[in-house]
């Protein structure tokens, strides 16, 4: 949130004791670093996460050509739609009956075929395959798997929780460095100033946006972590110490996520007309999903805006068997749902949308204003990192707090470790090294 250079302006010169400069500068260090690694991946995932809060309006978009059909008196029965999904891909399984939420729109019957997952597309009164496509060929399938793994599987996780971590830090240390000490008004701590020159200009702009985009981006970033690899393995397997093993509908790879499939494959099924009726009767917000589950069938609402998520029962006559909604479900589930919810930009309605909009659009701006000052002010030959500060009771009390932070964020840890070790074998031991990264 602060530039990646001297982050003092005129109106903060006022002399400093001795601990609160060796402080501000120590913590300018760990910002200047923490910007430099996460800036790239912080634009991506703005830029990503900026799409895909665009989901079901893309794919509604996406999906017109074939929700516009013409509506007959004759209509298929479920079975019958379903048996031409599955000879359309010879050999495969059925996983679930989509139903339309209009009469106009088509049926859409996920298949496995040879372990991949299709969306097959079904006119429900002429009975023909509309279109399909794979699960995972889907254009927003596959942002959501840029902005979690950069298509990159599980090092590419890795690294955008590494990122994300990071930017923890790079939020909390922007938030101290921008703590006005000394400033008169709040020219350049609230709002920027402009028509004072380049320098003050892109410093304005980096510190005080970031300053009103600090709570929602902390927030983005936590509602994230159960979702990141290490982390949410890790917080998976804390929620387990005193109590049965967890189930928890979200998963950390696209590898748990296609396991998590498999209880509702089934090769043939016999889908009885009632309970589609009365799953379209239960008026469940979309879209709604029906899947069998050993004798009964699994009618599972997957709206966006996880709070109103329901999963009901039927057995083969159309009765209820069980039901299960958002205030069933253990209250670590239901705090992360909420997250998640907001997080994707569907908790409360448009504004929520609007509000993830400006922060996606915030942290770019963010992001390229910090490039910007640094580029502006980089001495020639050198990264441009503050200079290590010498070791001082500040410096240990600092190291005791990002040691406990590598606890709570064990990427940043690990990194921390694998830095210090380079640090001390390798870059402290070469001049140009420790001239390049300020270790001098």
């Amino acid at each position: 949130m602060s530039n990646l250079t001297e982050p003092q302006t005129k109106a903060s010169t006022k002399p400093e004791s001795k601990v609160n400069r060796t402080l501000y500068r120590t913590l300018w260090r760990w910002h200047f670093y923490a910007g430099v690694f996460c800036i790239p991946f912080v634009i991506t995932l703005a830029i990503t996460g900026a799409i895909y809060l665009f989901k079901p309006q893309f794919e509604h978009w996406v999906d017109k050509p074939v929700n516009q059909l013409a509506v007959s008196e004759q209509r298929f029965t479920p079975n019958q739609l379903i048996k031409t999904a599955q000879a359309a891909y010879p050999g495969s399984q059925f996983m679930a009956y989509r139903l339309p939420e209009s009469e106009r729109h088509s049926v859409v019957v996920s298949v496995s075929d040879k372990g991949e997952r299709i969306q097959v597309y079904v006119d429900p009164y002429r009975n023909q395959v509309l279109k399909s496509i794979a699960y995972d060929d889907m254009f927003m399938r596959q942002v959501r798997e840029f902005h979690g793994e950069l298509m990159a599987g599980r090092f590419g996780s890795v690294l955008v929780e590494l990122a994300a971590c990071w930017a923890v830090v790079l939020i909390v240390t922007g938030l101290y460095l921008w703590w006005p000490r000394s400033a008169k008004g709040v020219a350049g701590v609230l709002y920027p100033r402009l028509g004072k020159g380049k320098r003050l200009f892109w410093r304005d702009i980096h510190a005080v946006t970031g300053m009103w985009l600090s709570a929602f981006t902390l927030f983005l970033l936590i509602s994230g972590l159960p979702w990141a690899l290490v982390w949410g393995a890790a917080f998976k397997e804390v929620r387990q110490w005193n109590a049965a093993p967890v189930v928890q509908d979200w998963t950390q790879t696209r590898a748990q996520e296609r396991a998590s499939w498999r209880p509702s494959v089934v090769d043939t099924i016999d889908l009885p007309a009632a309970v589609v009726t009365r799953a379209h009767a239960l008026a469940l917000p979309h879209p709604v999903e029906i899947s069998a589950a050993g004798d009964d069938f699994k009618v599972s609402s997957q709206t966006q805006n996880r709070p109103q998520r329901v999963d009901v029962w039927f057995d083969p006559q159309g009765d209820i068997t069980r039901s299960k909604n958002f205030a069933d479900k253990p209250l670590v589930d239901r705090i992360v749902g909420i997250g998640v919810a907001a997080h994707e930009g569907y908790l409360f309605g448009w504004f929520n949308l609007v509000l993830g909009v400006v922060t996606t659009a915030g942290l770019v701006l963010l992001g390229v204003s910090g490039a910007i000052m640094w580029w502006r002010r980089r001495p020639s030959g050198t990264l441009g990192a503050p200079a290590a500060v010498p070791s001082t009771r500040v410096g240990r009390v600092l190291t005791v707090c990002i040691l406990l932070l590598g606890i709570l964020l064990p990427v940043v840890g690990l990194s921390l470790l694998a830095f210090w070790v380079l640090e001390f074998t390798l870059l402290s031991r070469w001049q140009v090294t420790r001239r390049w990264f300020g270790l001098g």
